[in-house]
């Protein structure tokens, strides 16, 4: 494995507050659950950084060499979705089978690669009750008319994730006080069936599953009770993944997960962003102005485990930033295109790169490894060595132009392909790189900016013809005014010879677009 001649690749595990080695429960595979949606609603970017962070370590762990098995669930039982269907009269399953679809649209937008697995609480009944039933064999759950409940109390080890007491829990602060129960914090395995809600047939009556036991059998039955990863937000560390712990344990004593890992928030404003508190932007709204890749960019600007607070210009910088990758891979692509294929009907054997190049991939490479196996950091590679490799394409390409001996031409020729060649590698494995060509995502992201600056193409082409016009006529205030307004919106115009072409650019006056998003 590479990340054993770099000392291993450590992970923070929220179970004992530390970074850890990675070492896996069966060698060269990785088991790995990561709690997935509640499908009631379009999702939103606090799910989109879940999905992404862990689409991240998906793909690293498989750049690794690992054989991963990833399985991320689909909550489509829920007092949520059956809320939201009674309000819409909509059959509820049919409600969270369209928000799965919705969910699955945006993943495929963000290019997060589809888990292994993705179970559904609906396809799950069966290894649900299982669980429950041995839980109350085991002796860590109780019926009361037709609801099952786990006595926490018997659980030695809770709040072993959170920190949090037993003693700490007090009735009526998450859910409201049930006199049924044996101990305040006790909570649901199994709901009994209540009007116009859908129900299933149990050993306890009718009814539905609770929300923390469907993680547990769904893990355990693909994964086992003993498995690698188990992901999620940091939200879900209390109660979700301390009940789940509990629950595992009930239902086996062996039952032991290896790592916890959790993603920060995303917040706005500095306070957490989600739908109870009406802050939130969904996925479809920010993709729907902003390129899916710039946001991916944005989601992985800041370590995972870090807050990261949402902002127009954070967002902007971003779609910037992957213009100019992509720009620069285009232009790179564009120039070698004639000399490659000059090269080919030549069978010209190409020389060995130049040590500059070298130096580049070797950086480049070494800083990949060192901080991709070091809890993830993503933030140094967007800005550190990368930035220099994309530098050095654009000075190569500067120097393509000149005059140079054949030897040397073809020597930099090569350099400029190794280099690209890892810079490509690197993009890859942080999910920036896309099926679509590099022109093709130029060309997304110029009608993301024409959108965002309320321009049509067409209105944008009579600006610069304008533009042309008043230079002509050595009316240089109007030249400047246009350009000055186009920049304000995001749209930078930049004369090459005879020619004005445009690209996005940051907005000179970004407050001007808070409204928009």
């Amino acid at each position: 494995m590479a990340e054993e001649e770099l000392g291993g690749f450590r992970i923070y595990n929220s179970m004992t507050q530390q970074k850890e080695i990675f070492k896996t429960k069966t060698p060269g595979k990785v088991s790995m659950y990561v709690c997935g949606v509640t499908a009631y609603d379009f999702s939103h970017l606090g799910h989109a950084r879940a999905a992404v962070s862990f689409d991240i370590l998906y793909r690293y762990l498989r750049h690794l060499g690992y054989e991963v098995t990833y399985v991320r669930n689909f909550t489509d039982v829920d007092d949520k979705i059956i809320k939201r269907a009674n309000e819409t009269g909509e059959d509820p399953f049919m409600l969270s089978n369209r928000f799965c679809d919705e969910y699955n649209i945006d993943m495929a937008d963000l290019q997060c690669e589809t888990p292994s697995k993705e179970p559904r609480v609906s396809q799950h009944l069966g290894e649900i009750k299982d669980m429950i039933t041995q839980i109350i064999n085991n002796g860590y759950a109780y019926e009361v008319e037709g609801d099952v409940f786990y006595a926490v109390d018997k659980c030695p080890n809770y709040g072993m994730l959170s920190g949090q007491k037993l003693e700490h829990n007090r009735a009526g602060e998450r859910v409201a006080v049930d006199s049924r129960k044996r101990h305040p914090a006790d909570f649901a395995l199994w709901k009994a069936a209540k009007p116009g809600e859908p129900s299933w047939d149990s050993p306890w009556g009718p009814g539905r599953p609770g929300w923390h036991i469907e993680c547990s059998a769904m893990s355990s039955c693909y994964l086992t009770h003993k498995f690698d990863i188990h992901g999620g937000g940091i939200d879900l560390i209390f109660p979700h993944h301390e009940n789940e712990i509990a629950q595992s344990w009930a239902a086996d004593n062996e039952s032991h997960i290896s790592y916890w890992m959790h993603n920060g928030h995303v917040t706005n404003n500095n306070e957490k962003m989600s739908k109870s508190l009406g802050n939130f932007f969904t996925i479809r709204q920010i993709t729907e102005r902003y390129h899916p890749l710039a946001l991916r960019h944005f989601l992985i600007s800041a370590h995972y485990r870090s807050p990261l607070n949402y902002s127009i210009s954070q967002l902007e910088n971003s779609s910037d930033a992957i213009y100019y990758i992509f720009q620069t891979l285009q232009d790179c692509k564009d120039a070698l295109s004639p000399f490659l294929q000059e090269g080919s009907e030549k069978n010209e054997k190409l020389p060995q790169i130049n040590e500059a190049a070298k130096e580049c991939i070797k950086k480049l490479s070494v800083e990949f490894q060192t901080k991709m196996s070091d809890d993830l950091q993503t933030p140094v590679i967007l800005t550190g060595a990368i930035q220099e490799a994309l530098k050095f394409v654009n000075s190569s390409l500067k120097m393509l132009k000149k005059k140079m001996q054949k030897r040397a031409q073809l020597q930099l020729i090569q350099s400029l392909l190794e280099v690209e060649k890892e810079v490509a590698k690197v993009l890859d494995v942080l999910g920036l790189l896309s099926s679509k060509s590099y022109a093709e995502i130029l060309q997304q992201l110029k009608e993301k900016a024409l959108k965002r600056a309320g321009l049509a193409e067409g209105e944008l082409l009579h600006l610069i013809e304008e533009r042309i016009q008043a230079r002509v006529n050595k009316d240089f205030l109007k030249s400047d005014k246009i350009r000055t307004d186009l920049t304000a919106k995001g749209i930078a115009l930049m004369d090459v010879g005879n020619e004005i072409i445009w690209r996005p650019c940051i907005p000179s006056e970004p407050d001007v677009y808070k409204r928009q998003v």
